[in-house]
């Protein structure tokens, strides 16, 4: 229990997180950059759009970049009591606003299109969608390769991030956000190409927004669930807590659980019937309690 005192919370995967999400900014960048200033000497307003979309992904993608670099370097600052775990965790809240905020605009602005329709240039759009796709592919394979990032629920209310990294998760929707918005385009460009049905860009947008508006609301919660310090899974605590009772010869009175970095825990116990040595090392062998406090009476 030691290496607690460091307050070092950060993830086992953090260094190798940050450098997916280097690979994947810079990526981001490039494509923003190229896309308006091609379309800017093209005329092409569907590359404009296109590139000032991707410019959206470019400052979410810093702000997870700029958290794990900040994380890192203040890790053994004193000022952060509980050390800089949840830095990522900030970033994904903020990260999961600017998505809803791209959702909501998405939404809007084919709403707006299926009662307004407007002209296309279809091939123009169905090879922008096309290469956008390629490179968001790209992008969220070098991200959910940095582990389990993706959406999920397990139901039956167990409900927790399982120790995963929200901030490589927040970027990790982005990139796939866009995905699913230029493959939803490009099937409905080609249908509206073919068969004149102009509605169906904007029927599609407006369900790749809604399915963008769902993501970034469940990234919202668990990450507000973390900073505001809640207790992480019930099944984990009554786990915890059932190691510290053993065969019933420890009673404890009072337990607290909370999370202060991916996958690490700080806990505080007050018990009765075992010394606080012995509680410590009933707990010491699990690596997720990162910092413990024992009050023995």
């Amino acid at each position: 229990m030691q290496a607690a005192h460091t307050h070092d919370f950060l993830g086992d995967s953090h260094d190798r997180n940050a450098r997916r999400t280097q690979i994947v900014l810079v990526l981001t960048a490039i494509t923003t950059v190229t896309e308006i200033g091609f379309g800017t000497l093209t005329g092409s307003m569907a590359l404009v759009a296109d590139g000032w979309h991707m410019a959206t992904d470019s400052l979410s993608l810093a702000i997870t970049a700029f958290a794990y670099a900040f994380a890192k370097r203040r890790s053994a600052d004193p000022r952060f009591g509980w050390g800089t775990g949840k830095v990522g965790t900030l970033a994904a809240y903020s990260s999961a606003l600017v998505l809803l905020a791209v959702g909501v605009g998405i939404f809007y602005e084919s709403v707006v299109r299926l009662f307004n329709p407007v002209s296309v240039d279809y091939r123009e759009a169905l090879i922008v969608a096309a290469v956008g796709l390629a490179i968001n592919l790209c992008c969220a394979f070098i991200l959910g390769s940095g582990g389990h990032a993706h959406a999920h629920d397990h139901g039956g209310g167990h409900d927790h991030d399982h120790g995963h990294d929200l901030n490589l998760r927040s970027a990790y929707l982005h990139v796939l956000a866009d995905a699913v918005t230029s493959l939803t385009a490009i099937v409905a460009l080609a249908a509206a190409w073919q068969f004149g049905a102009r509605w169906l860009d904007a029927a599609v947008g407006i369900l790749g927004a809604v399915l963008i508006i769902r993501w970034s609301l469940e990234l919202t919660g668990q990450s507000t669930q973390v900073l505001l310090d809640q207790v992480p899974d019930k099944r984990l605590c009554d786990e915890l807590k059932q190691k510290i009772e053993g065969e019933g010869d420890v009673t404890v009175h009072d337990w607290h659980l909370w999370t202060v970095g991916p996958g690490r825990y700080a806990a505080i116990v007050s018990a009765t019937g075992a010394p606080a040595s012995e509680i410590r090392r009933r707990l010491g062998s699990d690596k997720r309690i990162a910092h413990l406090t024992v009050e023995c009476s």
